[in-house]
């Protein structure tokens, strides 16, 4: 027995310098890692929001959109379930038959139709908090051997299709109002040449009037308040939803006609009565000086010096303009001040969606509050500056132009770790560097920068 316990005696020493060996390796590995992870790796990772945002332009099925045959008559393809996704933001239903909408029950009775579908039609499926204010709508079979459901008796007869879409979710926020409804709305409608009646859902007054113009380039007939009518409108062909793309963007080689940003940019210029096409270096006819356009913000992210850089930019020879949008602008009157500017400035906000009212070649400059908001900054405006024709320059504003500065003392976390703050999320993001953030431009370099810009304009 003592014979046979001395190898196991011999071997003790060697497990436990294998067991030494693997702790060493593993304590290594962690120390790895965690240098990679705190000074290696990208100091700015994308946050959820940003990845979704990269994702929803390639969630597209080619095959249940097809653009053969006559524009328009892929709505209705046969051969595709009733409604189906077109990205990840966006859903839509298509039907022809016997179609009845009773928009004041929120339903929509078609005949023939398989099984009941429901559906809420705004861009922006993939937000719980945006489409909680979007009223659904239940596509109801009838006239079938097994069906139900008793139809109401139509009161308004319809020649031309109906496209049923909706403004609610965050309705008059600029932004939105054109990433989620109206460039949609444009790229899903555009080829019905007019002959479409626009069935829209959550309708605020002064939202509809602001967009209007639009409206009537789009459609020969009134927009119908549906969730309020007490009609019953009758139709032989219906489409609900609109196919979102990408943000403020247009893939022509997925819209019907091929229709692009430039296309939905000389529609607006149409809609509000644009004159200026082309930005110019020495400004407008009968000027000798670019114009520039600040936007102006009373709440976050406020420019707090405004008027010492409306003055550094009237010495550097531009003819400079100040302006606040909001809900109640005069959107015609608006849209022809922006146009009328060849360098448009201003923090990131909604504000600077009226980009798309600039002259082609003219200059954005956004203003990114200190935090690592780049990504923030290229999906939002920087990508459709591009497609829109606008030349982009981005100021991202340092720690000594932030008002956070004050606001935290030196070496707080939120100052030296903003990519720590990303990785808790959009909340975490948004009230740390946007809701509490206001900036303070560097003269010198603001110049600078208006300098750049001008540069870029076309000469006349």
């Amino acid at each position: 027995m003592a014979a046979m316990k001395q190898p196991r005696g011999r071997q003790e020493p060697r497990r436990m310098g294998n067991a030494a060996m693997v702790v060493t390796m593993l304590v290594s590995l962690c120390v790895l890692t965690y240098i990679k992870a705190r000074y290696c790796s990208d100091p700015f990772p994308k946050p959820a929001e940003e990845i979704e945002a990269a994702e929803v332009d390639e969630d597209y099925d080619s095959t249940r959109y097809k653009l053969t045959g006559p524009v328009g008559e892929e709505d209705f393809d046969p051969t595709r379930p009733t409604c189906y996704n077109t990205s990840k933001r966006s859903e839509r239903c298509a039907a022809v038959g016997d179609i009845r909408v009773d928009g004041n029950h929120s339903k929509i009775y078609i005949s023939p139709l398989t099984r009941t579908w429901r559906t809420k039609p705004y861009a922006r499926l993939h937000d719980a908090v945006a489409m909680d204010d979007v009223r659904e709508y239940t596509l109801v079979p009838f006239g079938g051997r097994n069906d139900t459901a008793v139809p109401p008796l139509c009161t308004v007869n319809h020649t031309a299709p109906a496209f049923l879409f909706s403004n609610g979710g965050f309705a008059g926020n600029l932004y939105h109002d054109y990433t989620d409804v109206l460039v949609p709305l444009f790229t899903s409608t555009s080829h019905f040449g007019g002959e479409v009646v626009f069935l829209l859902s959550g309708m605020k007054d002064w939202w509809n009037d602001k967009f209007t113009p639009l409206f009537r380039l789009l459609s020969n007939y009134d927009v119908v308040d549906v969730d309020n009518d007490r009609e019953v409108h009758c139709f032989s062909k219906i489409v609900i939803g609109a196919t979102f793309h990408r943000a403020m963007g247009i893939d022509p080689s997925r819209s019907p006609g091929g229709v692009t940003v430039a296309d939905f940019k000389r529609l607006l210029r149409r809609a509000f009565r644009l004159e200026r096409a082309v930005a110019s270096r020495s400004g407008a006819p009968r000027r000798d000086r670019p114009r520039l356009l600040i936007i102006s913000r009373k709440s976050s992210r406020r420019f707090l010096n405004e008027r010492a850089m409306a003055r550094a930019a009237a010495a550097a020879r531009f003819d400079v303009r100040i302006a606040e949008p909001d809900n109640h602008t005069d959107t015609p009157n608006f849209a022809r001040l922006v146009n009328s500017a060849d360098v448009m400035v201003g923090v990131h906000g909604a504000g600077l969606t009226n980009m798309v009212f600039l002259p082609s070649r003219a200059v954005l400059i956004q203003v990114v509050p200190f935090g690592g908001l780049e990504w923030l900054a290229r999906v939002t405006f920087k990508d459709p500056a591009r497609d829109m024709d606008v030349n982009y320059m981005e100021y991202n504003v340092s720690l000594e132009e932030s008002s956070l500065r004050d606001l935290y003392p030196e070496g707080h976390f939120y100052l030296k770790h903003p990519y720590d703050v990303h990785k808790k999320g959009w909340d975490a993001i948004k009230t740390t560097y946007l809701d509490k953030q206001n900036v303070r431009l560097n003269l010198t370099r603001f110049t600078k920068t208006l300098e750049q810009a001008r540069d870029l304009l076309p000469t006349p």
